[in-house]
């Protein structure tokens, strides 16, 4: 984590024009929660925002090595590829690459914990295990489906929605942004999976077929690369119900898109990614991301000829407002 913390101090040094960097939280440690901002110019009144983070679940190491490397591709390209610098122009790319910083500079401590998955906040009264499961902590149908309330578990979703400090960081710095957020981007692994919302089996988002169209044309973008299939889908389609998700509850505060990233594998290596495949994942993950990025972008902008972006004339979104849903007594 101290090598990310100097990475980051050098990519914001190095690129002043470009990057700049907030500390938007504090994690139960006290360590500092991170991000960097990518965009170009002083950021008009139209312009919009891409979130992207990495590293919620502590084991999935293969996911901040994805932030850290879209964060790389953009710096190295802006300059020479005309769509990249036209995003720049019209949107900020804020970017996490470890939202969990307690839970992953655990899993280096020593062999015994590095497949650790939640944070390392203290256990309620009533048990003994630390740490809550970030990703079924947020304030989206929490504590519905696909989680537990038994703090030794693993999906443990803890005492209440938003009681851990890493999730109230993200929703508080992303919910004052919500209407400049165009996109939600939440990478993790494994299993080759592009997730839309949600994960409750009984509710649909209100854009899903566009949402799963923008997913199969990423997954298209991935398989180009080396032939790895990317399936997509809602979490209990293709995966498991659950609740709680940042995904789902970027959807549910009017995020008109919004997919979880389960990079590779399907099983063979799982959490423990051989290195010879962390460049290979990360550079399918970026055509899978530069494509999501691409295709609401364009929308937004009411882009057909790519020569013709402006920070105007921002194109209102079907089905975006904030969702009031009853589900079985449960209030979003």
């Amino acid at each position: 984590m101290d090598e990310i913390y100097r990475w980051m101090d050098d990519i914001e040094r190095d690129n002043p024009d470009l990057v700049s960097s907030t500390i938007y939280g504090q994690t139960f440690e006290g360590r500092n929660i991170t991000l960097l901002k990518l965009g170009l110019g002083t950021g008009s009144p139209g312009k919009k925002a891409i979130w992207m983070d990495c590293g919620i679940h502590a084991r999935e190491w293969i996911a901040p090595a994805f932030c850290q490397w879209f964060v790389k591709e953009v710096i190295l390209t802006y300059k020479t590829n005309e769509k990249l610098n036209q995003l720049l122009q019209n949107l900020d790319f804020y970017v996490t690459p470890v939202v969990n910083v307690d839970g992953y500079t655990f899993t280096w401590t020593n062999e015994s914990t590095r497949l650790w998955r939640k944070s390392r906040s203290t256990p309620p009264s009533d048990c003994s295990c630390y740490g809550v499961d970030l990703n079924r902590n947020f304030n989206a149908n929490w504590g519905a489906v696909g989680v537990s309330y038994d703090c030794c578990h693993n999906n443990y979703c803890g005492t209440s929605a938003t009681s851990e400090p890493e999730v109230e960081a993200v929703t508080e710095f992303v919910g004052q942004r919500k209407q400049q957020m165009l996109c939600f981007l939440t990478i993790h692994s494994s299993g080759q999976l592009i997730l839309m919302p949600y994960g409750h089996p009984e509710i649909a988002a209100p854009n899903q077929d566009e949402l799963r169209a923008v997913g199969e044309a990423a997954a298209a973008e991935m398989k180009k690369l080396y032939g790895m299939n990317y399936r997509v889908g809602t979490s209990p389609q293709i995966l498991y119900a659950n609740s709680g998700s940042s995904r789902d509850w970027a959807r549910l505060i009017g995020i008109p898109f919004s997919y979880t990233f389960e990079l590779r594998d399907t099983g063979e290596f799982g959490h423990l990614l051989p290195e010879e495949q962390i460049q290979p994942a990360c550079e399918e993950a970026y055509a899978g991301a530069f494509s999501i990025i691409t295709a609401v972008h364009d929308k937004a902008f009411n882009i057909t000829n790519t020569a013709a972006a402006t920070v105007t004339g921002v194109m209102s979104f079907t089905g975006v407002a904030i969702m009031s849903l009853s589900l079985q007594g449960l209030l979003v």
